[in-house]
């Protein structure tokens, strides 16, 4: 009786040590269910993000719907009335957007572990963090174009007349790093730099293709757009090149927002900071730099294919006012609109 006793002892004994080791196997996994992310990078980043993003958890099911930053903050608009946005995480193109949802509650706050690392602003209560930096530049084509002829400056991209009839910009409308470069350069020349551009006959693309098809076929001689696009092309064999203006690069973070559970479509917070905690990780940097956008670490070794150093590329940029922007947006395209409407080539 007493080893039957002892043998069902023993026996308890040990299925309670596997599911005690099978429960804390499941709490390893860490968090699950499902997140949705809106975000304005590019599609052909964002693929690359998503496999990342597979791999490091299997267990959370990850949407990411794309949207230029004026469609996402449209469809968040059309969703505030029904009480619940479709989205859990926010990775928009500028700034702005985070200083106007924080100040309307709708964010979380979350002081991530990986903070420490960063060399860019983040929030002090932790609502918003950069995740990537995009730099806005010129380019042109050295096949088409003898580089004396092309502007070395936005100054100049907007007063040469070599150039007229032969400029594009995307649109301040849809585009946020556009907006956010016109704001720059409106602080720095003031509005008679609209003026400029008008007199210029610029060209205003809604895709980021368009201006780059159109300089390599020699419509356009120079344009002002995002350095990654460019980098891209150069890696794939093209020979447009970068031209940082000598008036300053408009460096513009992307930053990473939490929905609060007021608003996010799956309230699943442990899981939307853990995927914040990976963004800005070295892990979620590379996935940025391969995207040939810069890291926001500070101890990251990598830049971009075929880019300058960070560093280099911060000393003299161009300061976006972001508190500007979020209070005198509408006010800027309504005039960016206004000195523009005289133009050749309408938007």
């Amino acid at each position: 009786m007493k080893k039957i006793i002892c043998l069902t002892l023993v026996f308890t004994l040990v299925i309670s040590v596997i599911f005690a080791g099978g429960s804390r196997d499941k709490k390893d996994i860490g968090p699950s269910g499902k997140i949705v992310i809106y975000t304005s990078m590019y599609e052909y980043v964002i693929e690359s993000v998503k496999q990342n993003l597979k791999r490091q958890f299997p267990q959370i099911e990850i949407e990411i719907i794309y949207g230029g930053t004026e469609t996402i903050q449209n469809r968040i608009n059309s969703e505030l009335a029904t009480g619940r946005l479709g989205c859990d995480i926010l990775l928009v193109a500028e700034p702005a957007y985070s200083l106007e949802l924080k100040e309307n509650g709708m964010l979380h706050s979350y002081m991530s572990p990986e903070r420490g690392n960063l060399a860019f602003d983040y929030d002090s209560e932790g609502y918003w963090y950069p995740v990537r930096i995009s730099n806005m530049v010129l380019a042109y084509n050295p096949e088409l174009n003898a580089r004396n002829t092309i502007p070395s400056s936005f100054l100049e991209f907007a007063n040469n007349t070599n150039v007229r009839n032969g400029i594009s910009m995307r649109s301040p409308l849809t585009s946020g790093t556009s907006m956010a470069s016109i704001i720059a350069l409106r602080d720095k020349y003031g509005y008679e730099y609209f003026s400029s551009l008008s007199r210029q006959n610029i060209h205003i693309d809604y895709s980021s293709d368009t201006p780059i098809t159109k300089l390599e076929t020699g419509e356009y001689k120079v344009i002002m757009i995002l350095e990654e696009s460019i980098l891209r092309r150069r890696q794939e064999g093209s020979k447009l090149e970068v031209i940082y203006p000598a008036d300053g690069t408009i460096m513009i973070p992307s930053n990473i927002m939490i929905l609060n559970d007021r608003w996010s479509a799956n309230r699943n917070t442990a899981a939307a900071e853990a995927i914040s905690d990976w963004f800005l990780s070295a892990d979620g940097q590379n996935a940025i730099v391969d995207g040939w956008m810069h890291s926001v670490r500070s101890d990251f070794p990598r830049i971009p294919y075929d880019s300058k150093p960070t560093a280099e590329i911060l000393t003299g940029s161009l300061p976006v006012n972001w508190e500007a922007y979020f209070m005198q947006k509408r006010e800027t395209q309504d005039r960016f609109q206004e000195y523009l409407a005289n133009r050749d080539y309408q938007f």
